[in-house]
């Protein structure tokens, strides 16, 4: 525990701006906040919402329009849920459908571009009320591929060099991401030598 608050507050110590990295040195000896840089839900939902809407075309059948998900932390599996409203459409359909769509995934880390990224997703659920039950099972046919295509290495949230530098001076790196009540904490770990 010493090394760990030691880790987290030598950049205070020294004077080195940390952008949240070492914000409280005793969250460590709380469980209910790890140490870390902070990421709150409303910064992954204003970088997630800059990629949508979104249109998916169905075997020229029909058109499926995504609306930007809203987030959901899901703490207890360390992942995140976006639930879409999603619109059909098209030739094979007499009108616009209402339905939605959500999806679970977990987090990694992207060193090559600072990124936090969803990956490891999960189709959770897709519905339509008002579509044919035979026209529902076409769509869930390709729901997962719909989820894939959405959602699959969306950024959530992206590091400035600022935000690293002094951790890098420190030979760490970004490590775990833990998803909290509150948003993300990014951990730290050493650099492979």
């Amino acid at each position: 525990m010493r090394r760990r608050n030691l880790i987290f507050s030598l950049p205070l110590a020294l004077g080195v701006p940390t952008l949240g990295w070492a914000a409280d040195a005793e969250a460590g000896d709380r469980p209910d906040k790890p140490p870390g840089y902070p990421v709150s839900l409303d910064q992954m939902q204003q970088a997630v919402a800059q990629r949508f809407p979104r249109r998916y075309p169905v075997q020229g059948l029909l058109d499926l329009d995504l609306k930007a998900p809203r987030l959901r932390l899901l703490p207890e599996q360390n992942r995140l849920r976006a639930q879409m409203a999603v619109e059909a459409a098209g030739p094979a359909l007499n009108r616009r459908h209402q339905g939605s769509f959500d999806v679970d995934f977990g987090l990694r880390y992207e060193a090559s571009d600072r990124t936090l990224r969803a990956h490891q997703l999960r189709l959770a659920r897709l519905e339509f009320p008002t579509l044919q039950p035979r026209v529902t099972e076409m769509i869930n046919l390709y729901a997962p591929a719909l989820a894939d295509q959405s959602l699959r290495e969306v950024v959530l949230h992206e590091l400035t060099a600022k935000d690293l530098a002094a951790v890098d001076a420190m030979g760490m790196q970004p490590g775990p991401i833990t998803v909290t009540n509150n948003g993300l904490v990014i951990g730290l770990v050493l650099k492979p030598l």
